[in-house]
């Protein structure tokens, strides 16, 4: 696969998670009926509604930037993976199976967005470990 490949996936896949949790995350700050009311249903306190959605569009903002932060994308990136795996739990513990499908769905479009993030920047611990003291 060429480079060009690669960050033609990568970028893809960074504009899909943009839009998708970008949405949202202004769907929560603007307490949106449809993302709200399921989200207070999975038993979630609304304060944290209002810090996930603020988490979400920052984190959204680190990713559009290129060639930049990338340790701190590494965080975003594991944020994301993180709310895809506590709605899935939840919405499977609480509404049932069939409402899980979106979480399935970006969690195969994150996995793979993260994994051409690893081609394009492959993350180098050599230099840590070389400069680490004793």
């Amino acid at each position: 696969m060429t480079l060009k490949t690669k960050q033609t996936i990568y970028w893809t896949g960074v504009a899909l998670t943009s839009l998708w949790f970008g949405t949202s995350g202004f769907c929560e700050l603007t307490k949106n009926a449809i993302v709200w009311d399921i989200t207070l249903k999975l038993g979630y306190p609304a304060y944290f509604i209002y810090v996930l959605g603020v988490a979400k569009l920052v984190g959204i903002a680190v990713l559009l930037i290129p060639d930049k932060l990338l340790r701190l994308k590494e965080w975003v990136f594991a944020g994301v993976l993180f709310d895809i795996i506590f709605a899935f739990c939840s919405k499977l513990n609480v509404i049932g199976a069939a409402a899980t499908v979106d979480a399935i769905i970006a969690f195969v479009m994150v996995i793979v967005t993260y994994t051409m993030f690893r081609k394009i920047y492959p993350a180098t611990y050599a230099n840590a470990l070389n400069g680490a003291k004793s």
